[in-house]
């Protein structure tokens, strides 16, 4: 099982960017995925969950700014991401949990805990 993030950059405040996870060696249709992140000096914070069913959560620092989808066809979860301010700058991480087959359930909070696999991570800058 592999995640690959791709999408980060640098940007100003009050920009857009669209975070990508490819997943590949799992049953796609089995999981969550979850987005996280992790700016120098602090812990990794969830982001935002779509669960294999595409119920979603997110963090309140994000909601209404953060939008999380899930492509199964191309196994791709995507996090797009508005109105960036630079509190939310960080490596953004994806991973995985296991779940059944399209359910609602998985996505209960946003907590890293019960989730594994995770990518390399792709770096988020906003700039004031």
């Amino acid at each position: 099982l592999q995640l690959v993030e791709s999408g980060g950059g640098l940007v100003q405040r009050g920009g857009s960017l669209r975070l990508s996870c490819a997943a590949s060696g799992l049953q796609f249709d089995y999981y969550a995925i979850g987005w996280f992140r992790q700016a120098p000096g602090k812990e990794r914070e969830g982001v935002s969950c779509i669960s294999s069913g595409g119920t979603t959560n997110y963090a309140d620092s994000v909601k209404g700014r953060f939008t999380i989808s899930r492509d199964a066809a191309e196994n791709t979860v995507t996090l797009q991401m508005n109105s960036l301010e630079p509190e939310d700058t960080g490596r953004y991480f994806c991973a995985t949990k296991s779940t059944h087959w399209r359910v609602s359930e998985g996505c209960e909070s946003t907590l890293p805990t019960g989730f594994h696999s995770w990518g390399q991570g792709t770096q988020v800058t906003v700039s004031s």
